[in-house]
């Protein structure tokens, strides 16, 4: 009874310690041994619980015990979560009083423009009050993760019993994702410091394209020199057009390996440039054999499925006399008949073939321009997945999207640091990360369910647990493989809906993250010290503003699906986890308080109506504590993530000119899908980097240089921000009017000036092909002059 009672005080004591110090609590989930009864206590921590009951040294035992040569992994939490709840409690007070405040201006509205201009501030207030709450999720507990990849040996005393590896990479033009960049993001993947006959790479060509198919033909042939060369002499930069713009060891050899990659480098990009492979680059009967499946009706939408075993584990050597890694070009097969579901489609053919072929029970998926950056990240990810402490339940490790090549002050908010390096340490600390799209090591199981439940596929050589004993080349393995490529194969069976990638957005990784994060899976954020992989951006403002606008598209279509996460999703992940996913899911609907942000209080100063309260008055204190706390709040974890306080502008910066520009049109987009209307559909971002436009980008010099409708919007707020700030200064020092009244939509207009110096410059004082189009800043000047005289007619007549 005495030892039952001291067990359960113990308990409680420590649970309410991990509620207020969140790190206590992170060692009791990871590195305490609490026994499920006090009778199974060992003597010394009973002696030790009974004398002191303190719950300090404990930890300190313990963490000694957490130091074992087997531990593969540990975490702990982040310092800032204490700040992070009692800062959230404070601003949701915050924003209950504000709410107060807009229901007692709308009561006392006297008049139809005053009430809809209360009504609209209210609404885009709502918005962000439930954005701000979807983007607390990600700061109620974050953590961090270390491996410990010394320990890996002591787990898996012999490399060949480390697990086989399916890598996926995707492309799918080789015009806008030159074939030479795929070879090289291969090529960093089949070096890996990893057992070759364990690595099998597939490259998903969803273009059909004999260039690309090329391009790996030659690539195969330079890996054999490749390889060994990286083995020996134990470099970490293995894409080699990355080790060859290094300050690499410059010897013979070193340079006879540079001769041979810059000469295939030529090849691959002189093939390219004429749209053709020439007869005389084509060195083998079996070569000649695999280019004549481009027959004269094959085309990029219609054509028959293409597998060409380019190297063989087993078969094929590299020049020392070493086993290579699996190297398998895919198209799969396309009629215009059958729908192809975009990335989801080509995936999940991948996930058969492979089956079929290989059946790794480990699949790596790659974008085409993330190359790996450390030869080191199998076993790294290896560390949670041979950890049997979370081995059942864990579906997938993320490593995080890191790019090169970015500017220095990011101009663009390319680097998607909150997306991609921010957010993902707090759904870790709930579930899991979510899935990005690439950079990500996932179980084969994970596509047949949950943990706890299995679907079974249409044929046995598709189950995870199917072990292929055949070659790669036998003709029936090909066959097979052949059969599940087919473009009607998934007809009438579960693929796309609750087996492999699903279907039914755009964002196929997040929906199929979240997914699999409903079906019971947990995931793991891994962000090591040296990135392990290093991905291209796009360089120009219509190619950023369209990508995301695909996101956006992509996104609303989860979260207005019945599987939305504010419905399914808090029954299925539970509140925090739902939030985090809504917080993706809505991202376009910061639009809606946004855009009215930059237009309505500027169109009403310019009218001289005050719209928020006087400095004088105690309620202006709420309205720059939220806009001054939130602004602080994101500076904060900016910069304590590594980030510079410049970049950290150009990413508020820019995400007020995607709110106006990229999700507005998505939202537009997806109502007039909604009501039937045809829209664009899938694009694929362009990676090709043009010499002068690379330089301006250099320079931080923002490009305008196409007339996209998406400028349109911008430079219209822009233009109204401008004329606003300085007609509100007039009122202000000539016209009678008052800064205690018109303070707050001076402010506004202010920083949409400050913000909007990079379209003025493009507007009026650049010469270069990147300014802004003469056509977009007529057609922008037009419609902001027919809305300020709209806005003032309606004022003065109603």
């Amino acid at each position: 009874m005495l030892l039952t009672i001291i067990y359960n005080i113990k308990r409680i004591f420590v649970q309410t310690i991990s509620i207020i110090f969140p790190n206590v609590d992170q060692v009791a989930e990871n590195t305490l041994y609490f026994p499920k009864s006090p009778m199974t206590i060992n003597t010394p921590i009973y002696t030790n619980i009974t004398k002191k009951c303190n719950v300090l040294e404990t930890y300190t035992i313990n963490h000694k015990k957490m130091e074992t040569s087997n531990q593969l992994n540990s975490f702990k939490h982040m310092r800032r979560v204490v700040f992070n709840r009692a800062f959230a409690l404070i601003y949701s007070i915050a924003i209950l009083t504000l709410l107060y405040h807009h229901a007692i201006t709308i009561f006392y509205s006297t008049t139809i423009p005053s009430l809809l201009i209360s009504l609209g501030i209210l609404i885009s207030d709502l918005v962000l009050a439930f954005m701000w709450t979807t983007t607390q999720s990600f700061r109620m507990r974050p953590i961090v993760r270390k491996e410990y990849l010394e320990n890996l040996k002591n787990v898996v005393k012999n490399e060949q019993d480390f697990p086989s590896v399916d890598i996926f990479i995707c492309t799918a033009d080789p015009y806008k994702e030159p074939p030479i960049d795929v070879v090289n993001t291969s090529l960093s993947v089949m070096a890996y410091d990893y057992p070759p006959e364990k690595i099998s790479v597939y490259v998903s060509d969803d273009g059909g394209s004999k260039l690309t198919l090329f391009a790996f033909m030659e690539s195969a042939k330079f890996a054999k020199h490749w390889l060994p060369y990286c083995r020996e002499n134990n470099i970490m930069d293995r894409c080699p057009d990355a080790y060859f713009a290094s300050n690499y060891p410059v010897t013979s050899y070193t340079e006879e390996i540079k001769m041979m990659y810059e000469s295939m480098k030529s090849r691959v990009e002189a093939v390219l440039e004429m749209g053709k492979v020439p007869t005389e680059y084509i060195t083998s009967e079996e070569e000649d054999r695999a280019f004549s499946k481009w027959e004269q009706d094959f085309t990029r939408l219609d054509h028959p499925t293409v597998i060409q075993v380019l190297l063989e584990v087993g078969t094929d050597k590299d020049i020392v006399g070493q086993s290579m890694p699996n190297l398998i070009y895919f198209s799969r097969e396309k009629n215009k008949a059958f729908p192809h579901n975009f990335k989801a489609g080509a995936l999940n053919s991948l996930l058969r073939v492979s089956a079929v072929m290989t059946n790794a029970p480990i699949i790596l998926t790659l974008d085409c321009d993330m190359y790996s950056n450390d030869p080191t990240t199998i076993k790294r990810a290896l560390c949670y997945i041979m950890d049997k402490s979370i081995q059942e339940s864990l579906g997938w490790v993320q490593f995080p999207q890191i790019f090169n090549g970015i500017n220095k002050t990011d101009i663009y908010g390319c680097e998607h640091k909150r997306l991609f390096q921010l957010d993902p340490p707090g759904m870790d600390g709930l579930i899991g990360a979510s899935y990005v799209g690439t950079g990500c090591f996932f179980r084969r199981k994970v596509f047949f369910s949950g943990p706890s439940l299995f679907l079974e596929p249409e044929l046995k050589e598709l189950r995870p647990d199917h072990v292929v004993n055949k070659n790669v080349t036998r003709q029936s393995i090909l066959d097979l493989a052949h059969h599940v490529a087919g473009c009607n194969y998934e007809n009438q069976t579960n693929w796309g809906s609750k087996i492999g990638f699903r279907y039914g957005s755009l964002v196929e990784d997040y929906h199929s993250g979240y997914k699999f994060h409903c079906d019971g899976w947990k995931s793991v954020f891994c962000n090591p010290q040296r990135s392990a992989f290093l991905g291209d951006i796009p360089i120009s403002l219509s190619d950023v503003l369209n990508q995301n606008k695909r996101w956006g598209v992509g996104l609303l279509e989860v979260g207005f699906h019945r599987y939305s996460p504010i419905t399914y999703g808090v029954q299925m992940l539970g509140l925090l986890m739902s939030l985090a996913y809504a917080n993706f899911a809505f991202w376009p609907i910061w639009a809606i308080p946004v855009t009215i942000y930059a237009f309505i209080p500027q169109l009403t100063l310019l009218n001289g109506t005050s719209l928020f309260p006087k400095v004088s008055d105690p309620w202006f204190l709420i309205y720059a504590f939220l806009f001054l706390g939130a602004y602080a709040q994101d500076f904060l974890d900016f910069i304590l993530g590594e980030g510079t306080k410049e970049r950290w502008w150009s990413d508020q910066r820019m995400w007020i000119m995607r709110c106006v520009s990229s999700y507005l049109f998505a939202l537009t987009e997806l109502l007039a899908k909604n009501l039937g209307i045809k829209t664009h559909g899938f694009n694929v971002t362009s990676k090709v980097v043009d010499n002068e436009l690379s330089k301006r980008y250099d320079q931080g010099m923002f490009e305008f240089g196409v007339a996209s409708p998406m400028f349109v919007p911008i430079t219209m707020a822009s233009i109204i921000n401008l004329f606003a700030l300085g007609g509100g200064i007039f009122q202000v020092l000539f016209g009678g009017g008052s800064l205690d009244g018109l303070f707050g939509q001076i402010f506004i207009a202010g920083f949409g000036v400050l913000n909007s110096i990079p379209v003025y410059e493009a507007m009026v004082m650049r010469n270069d092909a990147g300014k802004m189009p003469i056509k977009t800043t007529l057609i922008s000047s037009f419609l902001s002059l027919c809305l300020y005289v709209t806005f003032s007619i309606v004022m003065k007549f109603m």
